[in-house]
């Protein structure tokens, strides 16, 4: 079993408070109000408003549950002036394929790989095969397709 990094960087950390605000202050009161308007038609065997809307409460639930659990148990990593110039957890790294194309790519937590423009998580291959990298090293990752060679172009971090 890989050990996977339970770390997030200060943005992903303040999106998943942002969402957990969102749900428990906004959509949770509107659903609640919906399911108590519903459940005051009458049968609730047959209500597909109150089927749905009570469907969609307890996923809210579980979600806003899930997402306190984890603000409680990661770590954020926040970026120091000496990681410039090598790839460590938060770095955007832009990387050069044998073909000539680049993507630039976020090492992130895994928690923020659904809601990010270009992650890469810590816990992949890829990051893995660049930390400790510097600009111009190759990086090798074993793929199910074989290795995989890029070359490691620019390095930058967000500084707040």
């Amino acid at each position: 079993m890989i050990n996977k990094a339970n770390l997030i960087t200060p943005n992903g950390y303040r999106l998943l408070q942002e969402e957990e605000d969102y749900l428990w202050r906004i959509e949770r009161p509107e659903i609640t109000q919906k399911v108590t308007w519903a459940a005051g038609l009458g049968d609730r065997s047959d209500n597909a408003d109150y089927q749905m809307n009570k469907s969609r409460l307890r996923r809210i639930h579980s979600r806003v549950r899930f997402i306190r659990k984890r603000l409680e148990s990661v770590k954020v990593i926040s970026p120091s002036k000496e990681q410039i110039g090598k790839v460590f957890f938060g770095a955007w790294v832009t990387l050069e394929e044998e073909s000539g194309v680049l993507s630039k790519v976020q090492i992130v937590g895994s928690d923020e790989i659904y809601k990010h423009a270009a992650p890469c998580s810590i816990d992949s291959p890829l990051a893995r095969a660049m930390l400790g990298k510097v600009v111009d090293d190759e990086v090798l990752v074993n793929t199910p397709s074989g290795t995989k060679y890029y070359y490691l172009t620019e390095i930058e971090y967000d500084f707040d």
